[in-house]
C-alpha cells in the first residue's frame, strides 16, 4: 500500500505528533488530478460537507444574479467541463453572483462561483470555459484541503472571514467557517496546476483553449485601469509569473494533436450578454450622501453623518471608528405573516436565538416597530446590542443592530435616530432608477475602434474602458459587421 512521505517531519517530535494527528483525522488521501498520495486533514466527505454548508452563506452574502437564463447558460457550460474533469461524477454546482467585481472562485465539494462582472469582460464561450475550468481544477486538485492542512499543521488555523462585526450577527445563520474558505490563498504551484487542468478540461469539453490566454491580458488591463488595484480574480489568485505566456504554451500543447472540432462560440456568447447588468445596480440600493435608497424594497434610511457606509447584497453597514460605533441593516423574514414587531422579538427569545430583550413598540412615519436592546452571546461573552425591528411587510422585518461603547453615548443616539428614520420611498427620481447594461451592436462600416465607438451614442464607459471590455485596442481596425459590446447608461439620480 502506498505511504505518505514523512522524512522531513520525522526530525522533530512536535511535527511527528502533528503528522500522526493528521493521519488519525484525515490520513493520506489521493489527489484525483495527480493520482498522488498526500497528507490531508480534510477528507473528501468533509469537503462535500464544507461546500454544502458554505454555499448558502455565499449566496446570502453576495447574492445570485436574477437572470435565470444566464444562470442556466453558465451552469450548462460548467456541467460539460465538470464531466470532462477528474471528478466527472461529482455533483457540480455553478452560480452566477450578482456582483460587479471581476472575479471567480471555488470552494470544496464542487461549488463554482463567477460574477456577472467578469462575465461582461469575457468574449466567447471558450473564454468562459477557461475561467470555469481553472476553478474546477482547484476543486479536483483539492487545493483548499491542502491549504487548510498546511495552516493547521503550521498552527495557524483556518482563516475565518469576518463579514462584519461578529457580534452583530448572533443569529444570522451565515456559515462563517465556510466563508473563511474564500480567504484561503493558493500557492504558485496551485495556480499553475489549476491553469494546466483548466486548459485540459476546456479542450476535452470541446472548447478551443487558444482563446484562454487573452483572458489574462484583459485582467491585466482592468487592473491597470483601476490604478494598479488587482481585480478580484487576480487578488485571490496570486499571479505566478506571466500567466498569459504560460496559458499560451498550455493551449498550444493541448491542440498539438491537430484536433479541429474545437468551439469558440463568440457570437453565441455575446448574444447572451445583451442586456446584462453592468457595474453597481441602483435597484439594489444606493447612497446619496448619508441617505440610503432601495428602490426594489421601496424604503429610505438616513444614516449618521460622518459614518463610513457600505451597501452589500445581504446588508447595509455603517461604522464610525472614532465614536466606536457600528450598525447593520438587514431584511429578516418569519413564517408568521401576522406577527407584530414585539411578537417577532419574543420569537427570537423563544427560539434561543437571543438571550433576552428589553424595549417597546413604536409607530413612526410609515411603519410600526420595536426598538430596544438585545442581550446576545458574542465578542467573548454576553453583549448588549441596540436593536430596531421595523415591520416592513407581513412576515418581513427591517432589522437594525448597533454596537457602541456605551448604551447612552453619542453613537447610540445616532443609531436610534437612524432606526426611526426608516420610511417608505416615494420620490419618483429615486424610485425609477435603472442600471447600466451591456448592449451588443454590429458595426455598419469599417473603421478604427475609437471612430466606431464614438459614433454609437451616449455610453457609460470611456473609450479605453470600452476597448478593454472588448479586449481590443482603440486604434484597431474593425471590419464592417463586427459585433461590439458597449454599456448603455441607465437612469441614475
Amino acid at each position: 500500500m502506498p505511504r505518505c512521505s514523512c522524512r522531513a517531519l520525522s526530525r522533530f517530535a512536535p511535527a511527528v505528533l502533528l503528522f500522526v494527528l493528521a493521519i488519525a483525522i484525515g490520513g493520506c488521501a489521493t489527489n484525483p488530478a495527480t493520482g498522488k498520495r498526500q497528507i490531508s486533514l480534510v477528507s473528501t466527505s468533509k469537503e462535500l460537507e464544507m461546500g454544502r454548508e458554505a454555499d448558502p452563506a455565499v449566496q446570502a452574502e453576495y447574492g445570485l444574479y436574477g437572470d435565470s437564463a444566464m444562470q442556466h447558460y453558465v451552469d450548462s457550460i460548467g456541467q460539460k467541463l465538470g464531466a470532462a474533469s477528474h471528478l466527472p461524477t461529482l455533483d457540480w454546482h455553478f452560480r452566477v453572483l450578482d456582483s460587479p467585481v471581476v472575479n471567480a472562485f471555488a470552494i470544496p465539494g464542487g461549488y463554482i462561483y463567477i460574477t456577472r462582472g467578469i462575465i461582461a469582460y469575457l468574449n466567447s464561450e471558450a473564454q468562459l470555459a477557461g475561467v470555469l475550468g481553472h476553478e474546477i481544477g482547484h476543486v479536483t486538485a483539492r487545493h483548499s484541503a491542502q491549504q487548510i492542512t498546511r495552516s493547521q499543521i503550521a498552527g495557524v488555523g483556518l482563516l475565518v472571514g469576518t463579514v462584519f462585526v461578529g457580534a452583530l450577527r448572533p443569529y444570522s445563520g451565515l456559515a462563517q467557517q465556510g466563508l473563511g474558505l474564500l480567504f484561503l490563498k493558493y500557492s504558485r504551484d496551485n495556480e499553475s496546476q489549476a491553469d494546466e487542468l483548466g486548459v485540459g478540461y476546456a479542450t476535452k469539453a470541446g472548447y478551443d483553449p487558444r482563446e484562454i490566454p487573452s483572458t489574462y491580458s484583459m485582467l491585466k488591463r482592468v487592473a491597470e485601469r483601476q490604478g494598479e488595484q488587482l481585480p478580484g480574480f487576480l487578488s485571490t489568485h496570486p499571479d505566478p509569473g506571466d500567466r498569459e505566456i504560460r496559458a499560451s504554451q498550455l493551449a498550444q500543447a493541448a491542440v498539438a494533436g491537430g484536433r479541429r472540432d474545437l468551439a469558440i462560440n463568440a457570437p453565441k456568447y455575446r448574444a447572451r450578454l445583451d442586456g446584462l447588468i453592468f457595474g453597481d445596480d441602483p435597484r439594489a440600493g444606493f447612497f446619496v450622501g448619508n441617505r440610503f435608497y432601495h428602490p426594489d424594497l421601496g424604503i429610505q434610511v438616513i444614516f449618521p453623518d460622518g459614518w463610513q457606509t457600505q451597501n452589500q447584497p445581504s446588508s447595509v453597514q455603517a461604522t464610525n471608528q472614532s465614536l466606536g460605533g457600528a450598525m447593520e441593516l438587514t431584511l429578516q423574514r418569519t413564517k408568521d405573516s401576522t406577527a407584530t414587531a414585539q411578537q417577532y422579538v419574543q420569537s427570537l427569545i423563544a427560539e434561543k436565538k437571543i438571550l433576552d430583550a428589553s424595549g417597546k413598540s413604536e409607530t413612526f412615519r410609515d411603519y410600526p416597530a420595536w426598538i430596544g436592546e438585545l442581550l446576545v452571546n458574542g465578542g467573548g461573552g454576553r453583549q448588549s446590542l441596540i436593536a430596531g425591528f421595523v415591520r416592513y411587510r407581513p412576515g418581513q422585518f427591517l432589522q437594525v443592530l448597533g454596537l457602541t461603547r456605551s448604551p447612552n453615548d453619542v453613537a447610540a443616539e445616532q443609531i436610534l435616530a437612524s432606526i426611526r428614520s426608516v420610511a417608505a420611498l416615494r420620490d419618483p427620481t429615486m424610485l425609477n432608477v435603472t442600471s447600466d447594461r451591456v448592449a451588443i451592436v454590429s458595426t455598419k462600416r469599417q473603421g478604427t475602434f475609437a471612430d466606431i465607438v464614438g459614433g454609437l451614442g451616449p455610453q457609460a464607459l470611456s473609450l479605453e474602458e470600452t476597448a478593454i471590455l472588448n479586449n481590443m485596442r482603440a486604434t484597431a481596425i474593425v471590419p464592417a459587421g463586427t459585433p461590439i459590446k458597449i454599456i448603455r447608461k441607465g437612469r441614475h439620480p
